[in-house]
């Protein structure tokens, strides 16, 4: 059988008209239009509908995964983030201690945007500071840490994050 690369386009007898979106050494990843992503062996008896070579057998999760870490790297974007389905139209209510003062209420949704703006801006500083000509790479180490502590102190907002992998890390500590 013809080693298919990504975006191979197939059709298979129980699956249907599916593209190909990972190459692995003995199976395909196939994303079928009908049955979702599929795990096949290449060995399986795929009908071609269109092939496409492919020098480099990258998935397009990788490339994505590789252009989204470039972005937050080098920019000064901001990406969409998800908030957590509980916490969608919800309220946060600042209650002061002083019974005499009013409460404040504000969107949940706003409070957040704030928090992942202070992410972003957090990154992007990170990143100045690891490429920076004139810093020792002693100083950036210390200031690294600040940064790190940071993060650390913002781990309480994880709660509103709706992906584990957009939360805030902090130290890291051996057990």
């Amino acid at each position: 059988m013809d080693v298919l690369g990504v975006g191979s386009r197939v059709n298979h007898i129980t699956y249907g008209k599916g593209v190909i979106i990972h190459v692995h050494k003995r199976a395909y990843d196939i994303c079928f239009i009908e049955g979702g992503i599929k795990t096949l062996s290449k060995e399986n008896n795929l009908e071609i509908i269109e092939k496409v070579e492919s020098e480099y057998n990258v998935s397009f999760n990788e490339a994505e995964e590789a252009l989204m870490k470039i972005l937050r790297e080098w920019s000064d974007v901001s990406e969409v983030i998800p908030l957590g389905e509980k916490w969608q139209n919800g309220l946060m209510i600042l209650k002061p201690g002083d019974s005499s003062l009013k409460e404040k209420e504000i969107p949940i949704e706003t409070f957040f945007h704030k928090i992942v703006m202070l992410r972003d801006r957090l990154r992007v500083l990170e990143q100045r500071i690891n490429s920076h000509d004139k810093l020792t790479d002693e100083d950036k180490i210390n200031i690294q840490q600040y940064i790190t502590r940071i993060y650390g102190s913002l781990t309480t907002f994880n709660v509103l994050f709706k992906h584990r992998m957009d939360y805030f890390e902090g130290e890291k500590t051996e057990k």
